[in-house]
């Protein structure tokens, strides 16, 4: 498909390995090339979270190749959404964007167990999230 997409999504957290990771896949996997994600880390980590990885597989969304990326101003630039997830002060602000805040468990050092319901409770933020860009750029459509 070679439409533009709807809207760019960036997720941040601080190490860009568990709760980003996780939402990006969520919306990658939801939307398709609808939207255009990125995800990114105030202090990236070495690597995803396994338990994340194995998580998310339980769902059929393969995320292991992913890596944690730095967080970056032309990354925020360039993004609709900019949604943060315990990275505090250290996302930079640009007008125009929506920025949301999302309020969620760390799954650092956690096994899938408690991965799960971290997962579950992004997945639900992540269908309202694509329902609000669908409904927006058909308002759009329609103006």
């Amino acid at each position: 498909m070679s439409e533009t997409p709807l809207a760019s999504v960036l997720f941040v957290c601080v190490h860009n390995a568990g709760r980003s990771q996780m939402a990006a896949g969520f919306l990658r996997h939801l939307a398709g090339d609808r939207v255009e994600v990125r995800s990114a880390g105030s202090l990236p980590g070495d690597g995803v979270n396994p338990a994340v990885v194995a998580a998310m597989a339980e769902l059929g969304i393969d995320i292991s190749d992913q890596r944690p990326k730095v967080l970056t101003l032309e990354a925020v630039q360039a993004s609709d959404y900019v949604i943060t997830m315990g990275c505090g002060d250290a996302c930079p602000y640009f007008p125009g964007r929506t920025y949301l805040d999302w309020v969620l468990e760390d799954p650092a050092g956690q096994g899938v167990e408690a991965v799960r319901p971290i997962r579950d409770e992004i997945k639900g933020l992540i269908e309202g999230l694509v329902a609000e860009i669908d409904s927006t750029h058909a308002e759009k459509r329609q103006s």
